[in-house]
């Protein structure tokens, strides 16, 4: 049994810096030096590796097999998801269809800001409530690229949308996760994130569109903003506060979006933006409708260029649902415990409580109820109702393959670098620096979140990992541990955008593989603001009257 020790340099400072140093590393090279971003993943992966041994003095043998578990868990289910969804753009792309399902996108609205709004904001959220893992970002990312969105403003734009929905993500995935590490009431935890996040998921369209616009042409279409966001935060509150977790995005995201569709038919901007772009040329929406090259695809045509989508929604839910993956595990989940490392490293006092279980390192192959096997089923049936022959389809996914191979290297040297920051406790030490601020904590415990999620790259990994500490922290400062355990997974929806891994699956959906660190430096600011934002609100609640009323007692 190792113990994981957390001040290894006797200096909380030093040791804090000793710890943060691989994704100093990570990130200075993606977003500063420019370098490629799997190059970037294996330089922090080596830094996280160097620190763990020869600092923290985690044995270089349990290091290695860290890194590997973690290397494992990057190609499934983070990569199969990628590889998946853009086979299936691929097969749409290759015969025509998706070329129609632009034309109906922009038949609903040839407003971009419109366009963006129910792509990257309403359909994402439903495909991160059925799905999750990434698979948000790839299918938007796709789409927007397919409506004439720069690769830039399709992934970081993506990426900056996928914020609130994400701590209900995967049919409330994250808060299980946070449950099962607190021992707090699952109903709970789903109530007080449920009365943090609708404020914030009000605000992302507005942010998202002023991000895209500015703040000028993001005021021409509050109406639109107002019911978008409006129709997903109210039936987020609902669900998570008198249902539970599961379905909470997935509702909130199909009343969204019907709201949102239902808006159009009856209103306009007063100005219609054409481009993609800050400059881009806004005229009235009668000079728009001049310009418009109208689409002579019949309803027939059109159901056709969406049916692949359609299958994949169904599917992914079906997919997703807790019966569907239990039943898919039964029928085949081999379970691999990894020897020399499964429970053998052990969390202490004050991260976990005396005595903690030891971390258990299980790689659990579950290749059939994995989100990307249903996107692959999915892309088969697409493939079939589209006419493309067997032959086709495999020539098609050799060349997916072939274009993702070097993102699938970078997701898979990402989640080794964060196992191994987790395994080695470089994590813990990271959070204890925000556990020492007293009075503050709120706001930092908030953003202790937002950095688990940049450094996992999953809300539901950051929830698990630093839940625990949340709890503990909490009860020192005699804080409500609801309160800080929920901070912790609203705090880390907003840590999402910035994540390595999210940002490789973006890079990838877009076609644009070498970019990563543009849109690092693109998302970073919106990232940062919006988790301090969260962070304050958090304090509120916490200190506050009327908000300290919303926290369930």
């Amino acid at each position: 049994m190792w113990q994981q020790i957390y001040d290894p340099a006797g200096s909380p400072v030093l040791s804090t810096l000793w710890a943060a140093l691989p994704v100093i590393v990570l990130l200075g090279a993606l977003g500063f030096f420019k370098i490629q971003a799997h190059v970037a993943a294996l330089l922090g992966l080596a830094a996280a590796l160097g620190i763990a041994i020869f600092v923290f003095h985690m044995p270089a043998v349990m290091a290695g097999k860290t890194a590997l578990l973690g290397g494992m868990y990057g190609l499934l289910p983070i990569g199969w998801i990628v590889i998946n969804v853009i086979f299936l753009y691929k097969l749409t792309e290759s015969t025509g269809k998706f070329k129609v399902l632009q034309d109906s996108v922009a038949g609903i609205t040839n407003d971009r800001r419109l366009q963006l709004l129910l792509v990257a904001f309403c359909f994402g959220a439903f495909f991160e409530g059925t799905s999750g893992f990434g698979t948000p970002v790839a299918v938007t990312g796709a789409m927007l690229i397919g409506l004439g969105f720069s690769p830039l403003a399709a992934s970081a734009l993506s990426l900056i949308a996928n914020t609130a929905p994400v701590a209900f993500g995967a049919l409330g995935t994250p808060i299980l996760g946070l449950q099962s590490v607190t021992g707090l009431d699952l109903n709970q935890l789903s109530m007080m994130i449920g009365r943090q996040l609708p404020l914030f998921s009000f605000i992302v369209p507005f942010w998202l569109i002023w991000a895209f616009a500015g703040f000028r042409r993001m005021v021409e279409i509050w109406p639109a903003l107002m019911v978008a966001g409006l129709g997903f935060a109210v039936p987020q509150y609902f669900i998570s506060n008198f249902h539970g977790p599961t379905l909470v995005d997935v509702v909130a995201s199909l009343v969204s979006m019907a709201s949102l569709v239902a808006l159009l038919k009856v209103w306009r901007p007063k100005t219609i933006m054409l481009g993609t772009t800050r400059d881009s040329e806004f005229v009235s929406p009668e000079e728009a409708d001049r310009r418009m090259v109208r689409h002579t695809h019949t309803p027939k045509e059109v159901f056709e260029a969406w049916t692949p989508w359609i299958i994949l929604a169904v599917v992914a839910f079906i997919w997703g649902l807790p019966a569907m993956k239990t039943w898919l595990n039964h029928l085949s989940n081999p379970q691999v415990a990894i020897a020399g490392l499964h429970n053998l490293v052990q969390r202490v006092p004050p991260v976990a409580p005396a005595n903690a279980k030891p971390e258990t390192a299980v790689f659990a192959f579950s290749w059939l109820s994995a989100s990307g096997s249903g996107i692959l089923l999915a892309s088969l049936i697409a493939a079939a109702v589209m006419g493309i022959g067997f032959s086709r389809a495999i020539k098609t996914y050799a060349m997916t393959l072939y274009a993702v191979r070097f993102s699938l290297l970078t997701i898979a040297a990402m989640l080794a670098l964060g196992y191994t920051t987790r395994y080695s406790g470089l994590d813990a030490t990271m959070g204890l620096a925000f556990a020492r601020t007293g009075v503050f904590y709120p706001f930092f415990g908030t953003l202790l979140g937002w950095l688990g999620v940049a450094l996992t790259g999953s809300d539901t990994s950051s929830n698990i990992l630093f839940g625990s500490l949340q709890r503990i922290t909490a009860q020192q400062l005699h804080l409500n541990p609801l309160l800080m355990a929920a901070a912790n997974s609203s705090g880390g929806v907003m840590g999402k955008m910035i994540d390595a891994q999210s940002i490789v699956v973006a890079s990838t959906a877009t076609n644009w593989f070498g970019h990563e660190g543009e849109i690092l430096r693109y998302v970073f600011f919106h990232s940062l603001a919006l988790g301090c934002l969260v962070g304050i609100f958090v304090t509120l609640q916490a200190y506050v009257a009327p908000f300290t009323s919303m926290v369930p007692r």
